[in-house]
């Protein structure tokens, strides 16, 4: 926050901490949040959504997170990414790949040899 107001926020007398980048330096109007920006270029994109599947900034922030996560960086480093105090918090984000659950897969045959 420091750094944004210190270096990027333009200089206003709005009573908006976050403010447009560009004249009328004033509050984003109320459609201007993640949701509906993103929900904006997906539709222009034409990228059709099934009914029920997540969409959304949720679902950037779990994307980011897994593929980080399948690429071998730690858990910290997510952390640190998605801007989270803890590696619990970053929990919720990941989930194992089929690469990763295919490593632990137990061959049958395998198992009924030793029995």
């Amino acid at each position: 926050m420091i750094e944004y107001l210190k270096h990027s926020r333009p200089i206003s007398n709005s009573p908006y901490l976050f403010i447009r980048m560009n004249a009328p330096y004033e509050a984003f109007g109320k459609d201007a949040n993640l949701y509906n920006i993103i929900s904006k270029y997906t539709r222009q994109a034409g990228i059709k959504i099934p009914k029920g599947k997540r969409h959304g900034l949720h679902s950037l922030r779990h994307t980011l997170a897994s593929a980080l996560l399948e690429q071998g960086t730690p858990l910290p480093i997510i952390s640190e990414i998605l801007g989270h105090y803890t590696s619990k918090s970053t929990a919720i984000y990941l989930h194992t790949g089929i690469e990763n659950l295919r490593s632990c897969a137990i061959d049958p045959e395998e198992v009924f040899k030793h029995v």
